[in-house]
């Protein structure tokens, strides 16, 4: 009896061990200011959890997204054959935008929190952000979501302007505060109307 038991369990090691399979890490390159792939990968990965944007076959991921992904080791980005590790990444991202830190932040902070984050350029804003459980194109973001540095100055006027957009697209205004830390605060701003 003693024997039987211990190939069942020896049994139940190995098929478990073969069902773990390893996930392939995508590959994406860096090209100007464009991080893309083409990899199949990519485009599941965009079909599961909306990462990147299909345009002409391939997903092309924004700046703090693509950070986000090395951070997650989900993806291998490559400038020509050159792998680039997460800081060299920061670091051609800063030669980019000035600001990148601060939104990498406020990326990670409200996508681990379940959360889909997508570009606003085209709103005026940095991102857009879609209830849990909501997916892009299915129903229209919540936020329109600006992050900040604790230490950075906004005038009323920088305020009213951002505070205009959310309206304007009827999306309620949120604004990350970063802090030296690199901890995110976030506000919620809405109109109140007479």
């Amino acid at each position: 009896m003693p024997k039987k038991k211990q190939t069942k369990k020896k049994i139940k090691k190995l098929s478990s061990k073969k069902s773990k399979s390893k996930k392939k890490i995508i590959k994406a390159q860096l090209i100007g200011e464009s991080i893309t792939s083409s990899a199949k990968e990519a485009k599941d990965l965009y079909s599961n959890k909306r990462f990147g944007e299909i345009l002409n076959k391939k997903v092309h991921y924004s700046l703090p997204e693509a950070l986000y992904l090395i951070d997650r080791k989900k993806i291998e980005v490559y400038a020509k054959t050159k792998k680039l590790s997460f800081n060299e990444l920061m670091k051609k991202c800063k030669a980019i935008d000035k600001k990148i830190e601060t939104k990498f932040f406020v990326f990670k902070n409200i996508r681990n929190r379940g959360y889909i984050v997508k570009s606003a350029l085209k709103f005026g804003a940095e991102f857009r952000v879609y209830d849990r459980g909501i997916l892009p194109g299915k129903k229209h973001a919540r936020w329109i979501l600006y992050p900040v540095k604790e230490s950075d100055e906004l005038t009323w006027h920088d305020f009213s302007a951002k505070n205009r957009v959310a309206h304007s697209t009827k999306k309620k205004l949120l604004i990350g505060v970063v802090d030296d830390e690199g901890d995110v605060s976030y506000y919620e701003v809405g109109w109140i109307r007479p």
